[in-house]
């Protein structure tokens, strides 16, 4: 991981820097960790995480920890390589992760909220980049972090080559951080898979999610507030802190696996929106997904969730995944055996529903049977 400078660009620098008799300053000066900042702190923390990154390298991988860019080789074998790109973060499920104080699982949910994005496209997960910010770097728990990061890059056969940390006294709560990030994946420009070989007939497959993801948060943590229900409350045989901080499923290699078994006509990533607001997404004109709602088990944190909050089934299936992580488009021949070709990599899916002509121009029509 690459820790950039700190430093804020003047428009002037301070004369004594140019001053033929500077010196250096005495031991009551000024200094930058006193604001807070230890630049120190931070490359010996740089230097603790290398082989968490090390662990995700491949051939492709060039140069070393710590320069001022990430360098990665386009691998050999492409005709004509397209470049697939996404950046994201994980949101407001960090405060649940501060409350808790469990970090080891909110990197993997970082990793997957990009990769998830990248391979609706058809596209091979090459390469992850993380930001780290904080009010006061605390190493063990920026460890923590980015040892989750590096084990949601190996889960998804990703290089981890570079990052940056950054502490912000002022803009964040000492013990506090926010995580972002970049990756890249590609494609043979042949072989994107963007919708619009969709067509009516094709069957929906809807693989099953872990559970919340990273999506909803604000919502919940105010349910949960407003009724004032401890993290510790059990919801069957676990505890609502654990449901909340299960990371979010990577469908990586699954997807490499379906893409070279199956025609696949489409895909779509169900985070914010629902299966409504990403489906709709991938659709070419004219054309609905029917999809039929009670075909699937949801698991038992989005019912008990909708109880307590008084949700409508509407506002659920726009916040939440209600248990669909990822969905499949594809001819409706291939759809049991895709199911069952799924079920054999450990990833539970559900036909859930079909591609009709227009529906009153609505994209997604959900629907009981």
């Amino acid at each position: 991981m690459t820790v950039i400078s700190h430093f804020i660009a003047n428009r002037e620098m301070p004369k004594h820097l140019y001053s033929s008799n500077f010196q250096m300053p005495d031991s009551n000066a000024t200094t930058y960790r006193e604001s807070g900042v230890n630049i120190e702190a931070a490359d010996n923390f740089v230097e603790s995480i290398i082989p968490v990154a090390k662990k995700t390298h491949s051939a492709e991988c060039l140069g070393s920890i710590g320069g001022f860019g990430a360098l990665y080789k386009v691998p050999a074998g492409y005709e004509e390589p397209v470049l697939v790109s996404s950046t994201d973060g994980v949101g407001t499920k960090l405060k649940l992760a501060f409350e808790l104080t469990r970090h080891d699982t909110v990197g993997i949910d970082l990793v997957a909220m990009f990769v998830n994005d990248i391979i609706v496209h058809g596209a091979k997960p090459l390469y992850f980049l993380d930001y780290f910010a904080t009010g006061q770097l605390q190493p063990v728990i920026a460890r923590e972090v980015i040892q989750g990061i590096g084990r949601g890059c190996e889960i998804a056969g990703v290089a981890l080559i570079g990052g940056e940390t950054a502490e912000m006294p002022g803009i964040y709560a000492k013990s506090e951080f926010d995580l972002a990030g970049f990756a890249v994946g590609i494609v043979e420009q042949k072989n994107i898979v963007d919708g619009s070989r969709i067509r009516a007939g094709d069957s929906v497959i809807g693989i099953t999610s872990s559970g919340f993801h990273s999506n909803g948060f604000s919502l919940i943590r105010k349910i949960i507030q407003d009724h004032k229900v401890s993290l510790s409350h059990s919801i069957g045989s676990r505890q609502l802190g654990q449901i909340l901080l299960a990371p979010t499923k990577i469908y990586a290699s699954v997807v490499q696996d379906l893409l070279s078994e199956f025609s696949i006509h489409g895909m779509a990533h169900i985070t914010g929106g629902g299966l409504p607001g990403n489906v709709k997404r991938i659709l070419p004109d004219g054309l609905t997904a029917r999809i039929v709602q009670n075909s699937w088990d949801p698991p038992p944190e989005f019912g008990w969730l909708q109880n307590l909050g008084n949700i409508s089934d509407t506002e659920m299936l726009s916040v939440f995944n209600c248990g669909i992580g990822y969905v499949v488009v594809l001819p409706a021949n291939q759809a049991d055996e895709a199911i069952r070709f799924l079920a054999d990599k450990g990833f539970a899916s559900y036909g859930i529903g079909t591609i009709v002509p227009s529906v009153d121009n609505n994209p997604v029509q959900i629907v009981h049977e």
